[in-house]
């Protein structure tokens, strides 16, 4: 059975994580259970995702998760407005919801670190250095 889809296909603020994580060296996209996924060879950011409280299923549609850079984690864990989305947070993902008024340029800095960490280093090596 397929997922039903998540999210709405006019979704402004999907329209610019697409923008910023398409940018990236051989980045495509596809729907993964319902919601957008960014990848190369793996997944770098999805677009929306939920969490499970208390035996319920609190969704965040208009949210990103990334996997952080491995230096940034540990102070990103501990920020309040971060979340370890389902299924994904105990392999290190992170969720942050966008909001009225998103800092566009963290979340590019999240999506850009996230695809440091999973795409193949060939890939990688294309962006310009960090600093």
């Amino acid at each position: 059975m397929a997922h039903p889809q998540m999210f709405e296909d006019d979704d402004p603020f999907l329209a610019r994580v697409r923008a910023i994580a398409m940018e990236f060296p051989e980045a495509s996209e596809r729907i993964s259970h319902g919601r957008p996924n960014f990848y190369t060879t793996r997944t770098f950011c999805y677009y929306g995702g939920s969490v499970r409280r208390d035996g319920q299923w609190i969704a965040h549609d208009r949210a990103v998760l990334v996997r952080p850079d491995p230096d940034d984690a540990p102070a990103l864990r501990v920020d309040p407005r971060f979340w370890a989305p389902a299924y994904l947070g105990p392999s290190g993902w992170l969720g942050l919801d966008l909001g009225d008024d998103p800092d566009w340029t963290e979340i590019a800095e999240l999506i850009d670190a996230s695809y440091r960490v999973t795409a193949p280093a060939r890939l990688v090596r294309m962006l310009p250095p960090l600093g």
